[in-house]
């Protein structure tokens, strides 16, 4: 495997994050260019999900055909014509038409990345290419809402857009020019309808695949519940400026990042299998700290940012590590098992922000709550995974 492909592979993941999260603090300026009522601008948002919804499983069965190479420069041209269309758009519906078309491209360098880290490595080597890959994903939504407010300091709020093209033309240049396709000819197949709802249904059916996947779609639920949640409880409650924000989600980031590159010494040591139970049961014991604090009246900031770090942190160590085994015994069928996780995973991910706004009471204990609910449903994901694994130890 070439040294510069995780690089590579790396850029082209952060695609999705940064565009659903770098334009997020443009809202009240895209509803002020034009004239909608606040809140309308979420529609974009809507269309963005729904676009990544229907091209993750879109994508992997294109994978799965046509190998890897091609389906991933396609689809960065489409997200490239997309954010350029977002840029130009001149009312709010073509706004989230574009979006939903940019989702459709952009969920193209969601999975495929993870299919081709199927298809050049398994083991520990897995690991550690996942772990980077996760590194960028988790990353960069945490950093893209800074950027998108560096713009928006600068230009207008199509700007952003206008950068998201820019960051599409150079990966379709980098795709085009380095990428190899790493799924051989003999190994391509072409399904119709009836055949890939069969082969989605045999995916399922693994329960191998099938543990994991919720293992890593639960820890993106908390995730996604502190990236929804966070801003209302240190801004409103806690009244922190944006810079101050910006700092606490710096220093988040900083320790996704130095979990996640730990990752693969702990794998090597321990095993993926303990490091990813010992992952979600210390992110457990961080949130019901957070659950008691929130409930019983906050001590000051550091009571809460604490536990939310130790959270944050540990959930570096099964994101990767969940998508790993979850491909594990996919070899043939990478880029459809990859493109089913994602988009289960997003499905359920994307709910805890819905959930902390329907909780939203002006306190912490939305995002304590819904934290919880992730938490809870990786722990229980994980029990019946150990429990498949013995079965199939067993059963050989």
């Amino acid at each position: 495997m070439p040294s510069w492909l995780p690089i590579l592979l790396g850029f082209l993941t952060a695609i999705g994050p940064i565009s659903t999260d770098m334009y997020l603090p443009a809202f009240p300026a895209i509803e002020a260019s034009f004239g909608t009522e606040t809140g309308t601008a979420q529609i974009t948002l809507a269309t963005w999900f729904v676009g990544l919804a229907v091209g993750q499983i879109t994508q992997g069965t294109l994978a799965d055909r046509f190998g890897r190479r091609g389906p991933l420069l396609v689809g960065t041209l489409i997200y490239t014509a997309g954010s350029i269309g977002c840029a130009l758009a001149p009312d709010l519906g073509t706004l989230a038409a574009f979006r939903c078309v940019a989702a459709f491209g952009g969920s193209a360098s969601m999975v495929i990345p993870r299919a081709i880290v199927r298809d050049v490595s398994e083991g520990l080597g897995a690991t550690r290419l996942m772990s980077r890959l996760m590194l960028v994903s988790g990353v960069a939504p945490i950093l893209a809402p800074s950027l998108g407010g560096l713009l928006l300091g600068v230009a207008d709020w199509r700007a952003i857009f206008w950068v998201a093209a820019l960051y599409g033309v150079v990966s379709c240049v980098i795709v085009w020019w380095k990428l190899p396709d790493t799924l051989a000819t003999q190994n391509r197949v072409s399904l119709g309808v009836v055949s890939l709802l069969t082969r989605y249904a045999d995916i399922l059916r693994d329960p191998t695949f099938l543990t994991h996947m919720l293992m890593g779609g639960f820890m993106m639920f908390l995730m996604f519940a502190y990236l929804g949640g966070a801003p209302g409880v240190f801004i409103e409650v806690f009244q922190v400026s944006p810079q101050i924000f910006g700092a606490l989600f710096g220093v988040n980031a900083v320790g996704f990042i130095g979990m996640s590159q730990l990752n693969p010494y702990l794998v090597g040591r321990f095993g993926g299998g303990k490091v990813i139970s010992w992952g979600s049961r210390v992110s457990a014991v961080a949130v019901l700290v957070l659950l008691f604090v929130s409930i019983t009246g906050p001590f000051g900031l550091l009571s809460v940012f604490v536990p939310i770090f130790v959270a944050v942190a540990s959930s570096s160590l099964v994101l990767p590590n969940s998508a790993v085994g979850a491909l594990a015994r996919q070899a043939m069928r990478a880029g459809s098992a990859s493109a089913l996780m994602g988009t289960l995973q997003f499905a359920l991910a994307a709910s805890a922000s819905l959930v902390v706004g329907l909780l939203s009471d002006g306190t912490v204990r939305p995002l304590a709550i819904t934290m919880l609910i992730g938490v809870v449903g990786a722990l229980v994901a994980d029990l019946f995974r150990r429990r498949a694994l013995r079965r199939l130890a067993v059963t050989g």
